[in-house]
């Protein structure tokens, strides 16, 4: 039987894991993006755990939530990576600091 214990480490290690992957590599910006929609996947478990402990079906509404703005920053962050390496030619971190306007 899972119990909600099990979800809440499930989602502990996602974000431990994801806050590393953030820390430890600065220098991959699709890593980056990558951590943060790991981020975003450990609080998706959080509600989805609540949810069905306590029965009700609002964790499961900002879940959806949450997986449409995911959606959109994971397009519109690879449309900026897609621009940005046309223009430089690489998408280090480090090369993208001097950006202008």
């Amino acid at each position: 039987m899972i119990t909600l214990g099990h979800y809440l480490g499930l989602s502990a290690a996602l974000f431990v894991l994801s806050i590393a992957g953030i820390f430890l590599n600065r220098k991959n910006v699709i890593l980056l993006l990558m951590c943060v929609e790991l981020l975003l996947l450990a609080v998706n478990f959080n509600f989805i755990a609540f949810s069905r402990y306590l029965g009700d079906t609002t964790g499961q509404v900002f879940v959806f939530f949450i997986l449409t703005v995911a959606a959109a920053e994971a397009a519109i962050g690879l449309a900026i990576l897609v621009v940005l390496f046309r223009t430089r030619r690489t998408i280090e971190v480090q090369s993208l600091d001097a950006l202008k306007g």
